[in-house]
């Protein structure tokens, strides 16, 4: 299951949605208004609320005493460590310390709502919760576009959150050109983002709305740079056999298959990672969106290839 979101069992669904365009799988709520963060919440599945619990752990019954042996407590509290606990069916989420400060999922929405829905025309895009609701994330479209050429070819902005309830990390939002609609896509964002603004799981309300303006303004400078990144590349020309390696290179999943590339043995890396590449160049070959002047033949469109292409979603 790469898609890797939630499935609500009191509910019957998917926790994600997804405005106006349906995800590759299919799956979740699809909307055809923007919604408010309050009515994001609940069509993503993320109104359920998060506690810490003490830890314990199963002694072995007996215990030896100064009178000998005895029969001891078989439940043992594990001391400065917490169970993160979902409230509405007691799934554990995680195991945490006594410092950890649990950021609610409603706590996340307002942290965007400092710049989501004001005047500036920054809208809810996506959200949803992954495995078993340890990870949310959060997109949001931001008005305009990367312009690209002649301004027929543009591509969307968006600032992404995610945070977690497992102890795995801070809350960490960022600009990306990707509308996120799953965990490979979530992963894509987080391997190749920059101008990061990270949250750790310690600090207060006033510091996430004040890092949330922080955010709009590295996702207008950033945006500006990827706009003269993308109008250079679409200048550059590449040939066909070069934007297969480029591929190739871009998807690479480990060091081995790296190897085998260097050494020009591709016969011998995996059918999966052949399969990969394979729909990804024949996206980069056939898509209506990579003959236009700017993707066909050029940088740009073999960057559009791995970023756009559904072999994202599916490997």
């Amino acid at each position: 299951m790469a898609h890797n979101l939630n499935f609500n069992e009191r509910t019957g669904k998917y926790s994600f949605f997804t405005v106006q365009q349906k995800a590759w799988h299919g799956l979740g709520q699809l909307v055809e208004q923007y919604p408010t963060s309050e009515e994001a919440i609940k069509h993503a599945g993320l109104d359920y609320e998060v506690v810490k619990s003490p830890l314990f752990t199963k002694g072995s019954g007996f215990i030896e005493t100064a009178q000998g042996i005895e029969l001891g407590s078989t439940e043992l509290e594990v001391p400065n460590y917490f169970a993160n606990i979902r409230t509405d069916n007691n799934a554990v989420l995680g195991v945490v310390g006594k410092d950890y400060h649990i950021v609610q999922n409603r706590e996340a929405f307002n942290f965007f709502d400092a710049i989501v829905g004001g005047g500036d025309g920054i809208l809810y895009e996506t959200a949803g919760a992954l495995g078993k609701g340890e990870r949310i994330f959060i997109t949001a479209k931001l008005p305009d576009y990367i312009r690209v050429g002649n301004g027929d070819d543009v591509t969307e902005k968006y600032i992404f959150l995610t945070t977690s309830h497992d102890g795995s990390g801070s809350i960490t939002a960022a600009f990306t050109p990707i509308r996120i609609v799953c965990q490979n896509t979530l992963n894509a964002s987080l391997r190749n983002m920059t101008n990061v603004v990270r949250i750790k799981h310690t600090s207060g309300a006033k510091q996430r709305i004040e890092n949330a303006h922080k955010i709009m303004g590295l996702a207008n400078t950033l945006s500006d740079q990827l706009q003269g990144i993308f109008n250079d590349w679409a200048k550059v020309r590449v040939s066909d056999r070069e934007v297969k390696k480029l591929i190739q290179l871009a998807l690479c999943p480990n060091k081995e298959t790296l190897d085998l590339l260097q050494k020009g043995a591709e016969d011998e890396v995996s059918t999966v990672f052949k399969n990969t590449v394979n729909d990804a160049f024949e996206y980069a070959m056939m898509s209506d969106t990579q003959q236009m002047e700017t993707t066909k033949g050029t940088l740009f469109g073999a960057y559009n290839a791995v970023t756009d292409a559904p072999v994202l979603d599916v490997q």
